[in-house]
């Protein structure tokens, strides 16, 4: 979970310039969330279709890129002031890409129809929750700590479910992976939007820098409340 505050700094706006800001910032965060998904839906796609995910994901080279994508998030959150705009572009960019060689062994596993289904269910379903998160007037942080901390909870549920093989415990840790992203996504887009309404008259290289955080939560929620739909569904299926 990214702080803003920590960030950036926020100096007070100029008049007249609040609107514009905003709409900037909301137009380079969910852009490159969008064009991230899709640069991940493509690799994941061709390395499915040309056997490549067999070189790619057998042996160490899963865990390789399970490590490197860990990397490339922790310091994109963490030092992304002390990068270039470039920079973090690119990592952002190689993440995405990354994401995409793993994402491809769903592909594998589940027909073709079922995948295109699950993915248009998660696009209305997150739609309709980042709206929710920016237009409430509620105040979601709350929640938002809540889910983050039930986020670390699912991940070590899922680490001990890997050694023990449960089914029904892997449909429980999906139903609640369903709730939490649910909630995160709400949060972060209400996250992108205080820290627009706040933010004052800062350089565009700030502007971008702070939109890309924001679209790095937001695939990152994308991802994962897909996945767990594609299990729940996938499962129903069967």
């Amino acid at each position: 979970m990214i702080d803003y505050e920590k960030q950036f700094e926020k100096p007070a706006y100029e008049v007249g310039e609040r609107q514009t800001y905003v709409a900037k910032v909301f137009k380079l965060a969910y852009g490159w969330m969008s064009a991230g998904l899709l640069l991940s839906g493509l690799v994941a796609w061709y390395t499915a279709a040309s056997g490549l995910w067999q070189a790619v994901l057998m042996g160490p080279g899963l865990w390789i890129c399970i490590i490197a994508e860990i990397v490339l998030v922790w310091v994109l959150s963490a030092s992304i002031q002390k990068l270039s705009l470039a920079v973090a572009c690119i990592m952002f960019t190689a993440y995405a890409a990354l994401n995409g060689l793993t994402l491809s062994v769903v592909f594998i596993a589940y027909e073709i129809a079922l995948v295109q289904r699950v993915f248009f269910i998660t696009a209305a379903m997150f739609g309709g929750l980042a709206v929710y998160g920016t237009v409430t007037r509620s105040d979601l942080s709350g929640m938002g700590a809540i889910c983050g901390m039930a986020l670390w909870g699912l991940i070590i549920a899922s680490i001990v479910n890997l050694f023990f093989h449960s089914s029904g415990f892997d449909w429980i840790v999906s139903f609640a992976g369903v709730i939490i992203f649910s909630g995160l996504t709400m949060w972060d887009a209400q996250k992108i939007k205080l820290f627009a309404q706040g933010a004052g008259n800062v350089d565009e290289e700030t502007r971008h820098k702070a939109a890309l955080l924001g679209a790095l939560e937001l695939y990152l929620d994308f991802v994962n409340l897909f996945l767990c739909l594609l299990r729940i569904l996938g499962r129903s299926r069967d």
